[in-house]
């Protein structure tokens, strides 16, 4: 066997997959700062509250031992007129330290376990064109680039 598929599975041993917790809140503005998305352990913790019960999201973390949280993903069911039911995935990343471990397959497989309960018929995956490792890791997974497209915001006032 290879040293990266026995490194991937005592790692995957060791997680545990949860719902998400207010009390992670410092763990995942720590992680996602490593993506570049700087939010306070404050403003995490008011996210969580507002979606925490909302039946159309999801937040799942990977814990280690002593529940330490190395990784977050975090899905919304999308009812569209132009298609069917989809999960969007806002969100997965792994702490550096942990990455390339099987930690974010197995996040994917809860997202995906929660939206197939769901009734719906796919997940969706935008990814930042610059995030060519998150790229080819969703490819391995099994998720095809169906397009590319251009993102557009306007701050409300």
């Amino acid at each position: 066997m290879k040293a990266s598929y026995l490194g991937e599975l005592m790692i995957q041993n060791r997680v545990k997959i949860r719902p998400a917790e207010i009390k992670d809140a410092e763990q995942i503005a720590i992680l996602c700062a490593q993506l570049g998305y700087f939010a306070t352990q404050q403003q995490i913790q008011q996210r969580l509250s507002q979606i925490q019960y909302n039946q159309a999201h999801v937040i799942y973390v990977a814990t280690i031992e002593n529940d330490y949280v190395t990784g977050w993903a975090h899905a919304h069911v999308c009812d569209m007129i132009v298609g069917p039911t989809q999960a969007i995935l806002f969100g997965l990343v792994v702490e550096e330290g942990y990455r390339h471990g099987g930690i974010g397959r197995l996040l994917m497989h809860h997202i995906e376990q929660w939206a197939f309960l769901l009734s719906c018929q796919g997940v969706i995956i935008r990814s930042n064109f610059k995030r060519k490792e998150a790229h080819c890791f969703y490819e391995k997974i099994g998720y095809i680039n169906i397009k590319q497209s251009l993102t557009f915001h306007k701050i409300l006032t």
